[in-house]
């Protein structure tokens, strides 16, 4: 075992998931990539920095489909131990009134420049703790209020004390990664307030200081809100009276409000969704750091292996993708074919259908829920199917797990069956299940388009299209998010709607799903089935454009140099 040794000074990274293998069930989805690939990038620049996240032994789910599509949830149990170190540290929490031994297991990150950055992933399953206590890391984002409020005062509060107890004494930031680890901040509050008896203002002026919040939510029910009572049994008696002087709840426990009320610096992770987070908080100063991916993971090996040799710095500075503007098309073609074969082969193996490498391909993964649309391709599926006639055939790749709560996202995917049966042959449709960071890889290098259809604006930021755009994938993408600040229209993809939306939550189906087959109609078929020379240049625009800034590289220095610095 191989327990790294606490930098001199570093940050602490909070969040509630954190993807760092494709077989490691400690992530669910966006929020965990992001996580991941935060850490990933700190690692190659040379950034210290720790992560901290919940183990969670039998994971988000394991998901099964039937012919049907109808969703079944099984664990995803792995072998703990195999995959982790475990360190010799333990804390001890307050949960209830009851004293809970909190252990550490660690995943060591190393980087392009040899840095190290470990991440902490936190146990409870314990003999000497009570058994309700010792299920709490079983499950990430299951159980009732009460079991989530109880992770997050794990994740919260015994963060902050394992890292005190693996001699993490001097961090300079603690960073929480969306509100469910907002309690690590009521935590520094009232260790200040016991160490140094002082006024509560003066306690939080302090903690203020060293904390930093990232909000990746942008509806106003998205955000974590426990019952006063609820919160009262849970927390210690510090930890309420923290709270209570705080002043910042209005009939609950807001975490959002907790990691605002104690932050220095507030961002969100688009420009838009910065603006409609300052809408659902005002008077708050919430700035903004675009969100991106980490570079060297989410490029298929095809398109690695050509940067390296056109590009042989792209893993040490992915701002040198711009540089793909030299790359000959026919090298891009070729990459791409790889990476689509491989798709395809997998497709083909798993979905009981026969996709081939010239039809042209669009893909869509995420989870699966209303807001995200993934439906609006079918809004008018006779529409769909003069098109594919008379344009070029079509094959739809889907993918994305439905909350086990979420019967409307369960029932789409059942609609999506259906759609597949009715449409065939002239629209050939698959949906993979158990989504994750190798299917993932696989979807964006291999699709010949990536379609993202959220309601705005709901979308925070999507990261899926970026993953796309390291691998010359353009997208065809609602303005929300990430694709405002995408300029060029044709260039690297195409926008659906307008820019125009504001922070208003109505649908407009009808309008959105009409472009989409307009732009398929217009633009993106003929182009693809008529200039292949012109398709792939827009390939290799993608690349230059989008993936060589919207990548955790730049990221990172975005938040050292807002976030981070010294004030």
């Amino acid at each position: 075992m191989k327990v790294e040794k606490p930098a001199p000074q570093t940050i602490a990274y909070f969040s509630m998931e954190v993807a760092l293998e494709s077989p490691l069930p400690t992530y669910s989805g966006g929020l965990g990539v992001l996580a991941g690939d935060m850490l990933r990038s700190a690692a190659d620049l040379g950034l210290s920095m720790v992560g901290i996240t919940l183990l969670y032994r039998k994971g988000y789910f394991s998901q099964r489909l039937d012919e049907e599509g109808r969703q079944y949830e099984e664990p995803a149990t792995w072998p703990v131990d195999q995959c982790l170190d475990l360190t010799d540290s333990t804390c001890q929490v307050e949960i209830e009134g009851r004293q809970v031994t909190v252990r550490a297991w660690q995943y060591l990150i190393t980087g392009a420049s040899g840095t190290v950055v470990p991440v902490l992933l936190l146990d409870t399953d314990l003999p000497s703790n009570d058994p309700y206590d010792r299920t709490l890391t079983d499950h990430l984002y299951g159980g009732d209020q009460r079991y989530r409020l109880c992770q997050e005062v794990i994740l919260g509060v015994g963060g902050v004390r394992m890292l005190r107890a693996m001699g993490y004494t001097r961090v300079s930031r603690f960073h929480m990664n969306e509100g469910h680890a907002a309690l690590l901040a009521l935590e520094l509050v009232a260790e200040e307030f016991k160490q140094t008896p002082q006024r509560w203002e003066d306690a939080i002026d302090l903690v203020k200081r060293v904390c930093v919040f990232t909000t990746h939510t942008p509806v106003p029910a998205g955000h974590d809100q426990f019952p006063l009572d609820l919160a009262q049994r849970v927390l210690s008696e510090n930890q309420w009276d923290a709270l209570q002087a705080l002043d910042c709840c209005n009939g609950s426990l807001n975490m959002t409000l907790v990691g605002l009320h104690l932050s220095d610096y507030v961002n969100g992770v688009t420009k838009r969704h910065s603006e409609v987070s300052r809408t659902l908080f005002p008077n708050r100063t919430i700035g903004s750091i675009t969100n991106g991916v980490h570079s060297a993971t989410w490029t298929a090996p095809p398109f690695r292996a050509l940067y390296d040799r056109y590009t042989p710095e792209w893993r040490e500075d992915s701002l040198l993708l711009r540089y793909a503007l030299g790359i000959p098309l026919d090298a891009i073609q070729q990459a791409h074919d790889e990476a689509k074969q491989s798709l395809i082969r997998e497709v083909n193996r798993t979905a009981n259908v026969t996709f081939d490498l010239h039809t042209f391909t669009i893909g869509f993964a995420r989870r699966a829920t209303s807001y995200k649309r993934p439906d609006l391709l079918f809004y008018d599926p006779e529409r769909l199917r003069h098109i594919a006639a008379r344009y070029g055939s079509l094959q739809v790749i889907f993918s994305g797990k439905a909350h086990p709560k979420d019967e409307e996202g369960k029932t789409l995917i059942q609609k999506i069956f259906r759609w597949a049966k009715e449409l065939a042959p002239e629209v050939t449709v698959a949906y993979l299940s158990n989504y994750n960071m190798e299917l993932g890889q696989l979807l964006t290098s291999g699709t010949d388009l990536w379609l993202n259809t959220p309601q705005p604006p709901y979308e925070a930021s999507g990261t899926s299209g970026m993953k796309a755009a390291h691998n010359g994938v353009p997208s065809l993408s609602v303005l929300d998010g990430w694709w405002l600040e995408v300029p060029v229209e044709g260039v690297t993809g195409w926008a659906i709607g307008s820019r125009d939306y504001g922070t208003v939550f109505e649908r407009r189906d009808d309008k959105d799903a009409e472009e989409l087959y307009c732009k398929l109609e217009a633009n993106i078929l003929p182009l693809y089935y008529t200039d292949p020379i012109g398709w792939t240049e827009l390939m290799r625009f993608t690349i230059a454009l989008n993936a060589s800034f919207f990548n955790t590289d730049r990221m990172i220095h975005e938040y050292v140099t807002h976030a981070y610095r010294e004030r």
